[in-house]
């Protein structure tokens, strides 16, 4: 039977395509649409392969490679330059979700930048794409966890707001295209410990799985729309999240309405049939998996599914649903329209780490900084201090800037380049390391015990060859901080001077050791294979043999042995380091362990001859982290065993006050410190966490008197393990301010200021739709300044419910004297129905702190 010319045009019109153009290619069709079409052209085989992060091209669909995984949790991580920010618990201090969302847009920026210039140069490689693993809104329960850092702190309510704020300025707002995708993680009720993620079963009480693990996730699907959701490694209920119904059907489907796609965490389907031991198989996992909702793996797992469709444990349809909401994300991000429709095509390569952006870094830096204590005004730095001691081992270490889940700028500035530079003219600065994290950690060979071959200055000499093997002339030279080449960075001066691949690096200089003794020296690399030499005075340093059959040397995570040498103070070496790359993404650091008593008494003699010592101490991200290979005293797998200063750093801090000089103690971690001792005895005390790229700036600036710090912290500072109860009970009774009872070193929320503020006139009345909460705030300084007002509900009375709940924050900037009105519109749910107290102020309604109170 012929049918009529018209009626198959009719058809094709009425299915949104001509005979020749096939649906999944019109980007005038809805997305849905397209992707359902584009998956019925596809085998079942090909299908699965489309189900796993690294997802392979599909020529005869003019499908392009493309993986899924990238990382952004506060800038765009493990993809060359890119501005960084602070860590996300820094991002959480600044309690400004306005700033986050300018944060969170100027990453999506970056991010976009990159995949236009990857596509343009056929790049599709991982962390070059545009699906974002993304903010980390686990609650963080108890600070031992090491991924705590990555988190918005132990408030729901918090963590909610900045969630929301981040994913918006991540997804954008334009009616079409989202600008990125953003991925709310780890669903659900995931916070260490790290060495058991993968098989420990947590069972949370009806409420705090409702108050507590879940309203992040809740607030980001409805309000911040996120289109992305990660499932976690560990089981809930007996059930392993990436196939727990009820996690992922009952509420993120089904009570929250999401759309999107979920993805597992890395390898989280094997733990369904390793870890768990839920299922025997792969396919009987992965079917499991899929059935619940989860639609793509971080993995290779779902290539059984092709064996469990014919085995029945679950059928193409299922799969095809599946993967259709994961094409439904690819086409609205326009990975298959005419660059011309995307609004964000066109975005410059030069956005990356711009000006502009390391101008909102600082920002972030300095409004993440907390001041803990501030003794008889001893900040700012007065006039009169004309010589400043830098102490401490995170006081040049650019590690400490960066968190975890991070990239690398084109220029880090550490706390002892920023003081110097703020202070210069002003006062003499003398820096001395003092001790290192802990006996077992390298510092990164300073830049003040170098000296180019010139003589004058800090750093040495870096000569880059357009060749591997050192000849000819040198296409770059230029003096740098210390031998030191990041992973992955596309620095433009050498992407200038030669090709990345086939180049080679030599720096050389004198290095004059601070202090006489033996010192191990390591030479470390990362992301390639790189071939680094080391020599002093034309000696190459090498490790000795091992003996025969004697396990492999380091410290875990494929480090090299120590090279040990003997160096004496004051002397002045020949430096030379060869370095030859042997891959595009090649990188290098010296690092070595002082002896520690000379370190110390060197940094004593600093200390003594100076008017004001800022001691920078506390943690690194070699310490803290994602299932590490540390273990050590005070540190196992990432997480922390104790919350103490590491030893060493404790001697050091109190040495120096037993001197008699005014001490300033600033911590840099991703957790709480139980900074007992510098709590009663520094002069003053300040938390700057992870502070990013523009760390040293802000708290020079702090310090000066420039910034005027208004951070507040998002966790609780207890004084010991002893007041927690144990880590792998998830039950909030006794954790967090929520649920503590005790005395804490430093509450949630609490944070000073250079000004002082006042609080009067609170109004709280109750509405239809919940409350109306107004006050007034007033500046009754000289000094104009931010106040994070922070409202807090008591908890209504219940055995078992919260001591007290924050339901609302606003960061304002007051000038000098000025009087604004604040006001708060709660929900319902935020307000017990019985009678209440609403508490506006400063920080928590306890002690000292400035507030005002109304019972409602």
């Amino acid at each position: 039977m012929k049918i009529p010319a018209l009626l198959l045009c009719l058809a094709a019109g009425l299915s949104g395509q001509t005979p020749d153009v096939p649906a999944y290619t019109n980007p005038d069709l809805p997305a849905g649409k397209r992707a359902a079409d584009l998956v019925s052209r596809m085998t079942l085989e090909e299908k699965v392969l489309q189900m796993q992060n690294s997802a392979p091209a599909l020529p005869r669909l003019n499908i392009p490679q493309y993986d899924w995984w990238n990382e952004a949790l506060h800038g765009v991580a493990r993809a060359g330059q890119a501005t960084v920010f602070p860590q996300a618990i820094g991002l959480a201090a600044m309690f400004d979700t306005s700033l986050m969302n300018r944060i969170a847009d100027t990453i999506s920026t970056e991010a976009r930048a990159k995949y236009n210039e990857a596509i343009r140069n056929n790049n599709h490689a991982r962390y070059f794409g545009l699906t974002f693993w993304s903010p980390n809104i686990n609650i963080f329960r108890d600070p031992r966890w090491g991924r705590g850092q990555e988190t918005y702190g132990e408030d729901p309510f918090l963590t909610s707001r900045l969630a929301v704020a981040f994913i918006k300025g991540m997804q954008g707002d334009d009616p079409h295209y989202f600008k990125v995708i953003a991925t709310a993680k780890h669903y659900a009720v995931h916070s260490g410990p790290e060495p058991s993620r993968h098989e420990f079963d947590v069972k949370p009480s009806a409420r705090d799985l409702n108050e507590t693990y879940l309203p992040a996730f809740r607030a980001s699907i409805l309000e911040g729309k996120a289109d992305s959701v990660m499932c976690a490694y560990n089981a809930v209920d007996g059930v392993p999240a990436c196939a727990n119904t009820d996690l992922l059907q009952k509420h993120l489907r089904g009570d929250w309405g999401f759309q999107g796609y979920i993805v597992s965490d890395c390898g989280a389907i094997s733990d369904i049939f390793r870890g768990h031991k839920y299922k025997p198989t792969a396919a009987e996992a992965s079917a499991l998996a899929v059935k619940a909702g989860t639609d793509l793996t971080c993995g290779n797992e779902y290539r059984s599914l092709v064996e469990a469709v014919k085995s029945g444990l679950i059928t193409e349809t299922e799969i095809n649903t599946s993967l259709e909401r994961l094409f439904v994300a690819r086409f609205k991000l326009g990975m298959f329209d005419p660059p011309e429709r995307v609004p964000f095509s066109k975005i410059p390569y030069s956005e990356t780490d711009s000006a502009e952006h390391r101008k909102v870094a600082l920002d972030a830096a300095r409004e993440a900084i907390v001041l803990l204590k501030n003794q008889e005004g001893t900040l700012p730095v007065k006039p009169s201090v004309r010589k400043i001691a830098v102490i401490g081992p995170s006081a040049d270490d650019p590690i400490a800037l960066l968190g975890n889940y991070n990239g690398f700028s084109s220029h880090h500035v550490a706390p002892l380049e920023g003081i110097e530079r703020q202070f210069a003219g002003k006062a003499e600065i003398r820096y001395a390391l003092g001790a290192t994290y802990t006996p077992q950690s390298a510092a990164l060979v300073p830049s003040t015990a170098l000296a180019p071959p010139a003589g004058t200055g800090h750093g040495v000499l870096a000569e880059y060859f357009d060749n591997p093997e050192f000849q000819g002339q040198p296409k770059l030279s230029r003096v740098e901080l210390r031998p030191y080449l990041q992973a992955g960075i596309s620095d433009p001066a050498i992407t200038a001077a030669f090709p990345q691949r086939g180049y080679s690096v030599r720096w050389t200089g004198t290095l004059r050791p601070p202090v006489s003794g033996d010192y191990a020296i390591t030479i470390g690399g990362g992301f390639g294979r790189p071939s680094t030499r080391l020599f002093l005075d034309d000696k190459e340093l090498a490790a000795p043999a091992p003996p025969a059959g004697a396990p492999p040397a380091g410290g875990g995570r494929g480090a090299p042995a120590p090279l040990h040498a003997t160096l004496e103070a004051g002397h002045s070496y020949n430096l030379r380091v060869e370095f030859r790359p042997q891959g595009p993404a090649g990188s290098v650091q010296i690092s070595w362990i002082p002896p520690a008593e000379p370190l110390l008494a060197e940094a004593l003699d600093a200390v003594k001859n100076s008017d004001l010592t800022v001691a920078f101490v506390g943690l690194n991200p070699n310490l803290e982290g994602e299932e590490m290979r540390v273990s050590i005293p005070g540190f196992s797998g990432g997480d922390r065993t104790n919350l103490e200063l590491p030893e060493l750093q404790e001697k050091l801090i109190e040495a120096a006050m037993a001197t008699g000089k005014p001490v300033v103690v600033v911590l840099t971690s991703g957790s709480a410190l139980a900074a007992n001792y510098p709590a009663i005895h520094a002069a003053a005390l300040l938390e700057l966490w992870y502070g990013g790229e523009e760390a040293g700036t802000a708290i020079a600036e702090t310090l000066a008197g420039v910034n005027n710090p208004a951070g507040r912290l998002p966790v609780t500072f207890y004084k010991s393990i002893d007041q927690l109860p144990p880590f792998e009970d998830y039950s909030m009774n006794g954790r967090t301010y929520r649920y503590f009872k005790g005395d804490p070193l430093y509450g949630f929320g609490f944070g000073l200021s250079y000004s002082t503020f006042q609080y009067s006139g609170l109004r709280a009345q109750r509405t239809k739709s919940g409350a109306q909460v107004t006050v007034r705030v007033k500046n009754a300084s000289t000094r104009n300044g931010d106040e994070v007002v922070q409202l807090y509900v008591d908890g209504g009375g219940a055995t078992d419910a919260a001591i007290r709940q924050l339901r609302g924050f606003q960061r304002i900037h007051l000038r000098a004297g000025e009087t604004r009105e604040v006001q708060f519109s709660l929900d319902a749910e935020a307000v017990p129905k019985s009678k209440v107290k609403i508490s506006v102020g400063s920080g928590q309604p306890v002690g000292a702190i400035p507030h005002a109170d109304a019972v409602m």
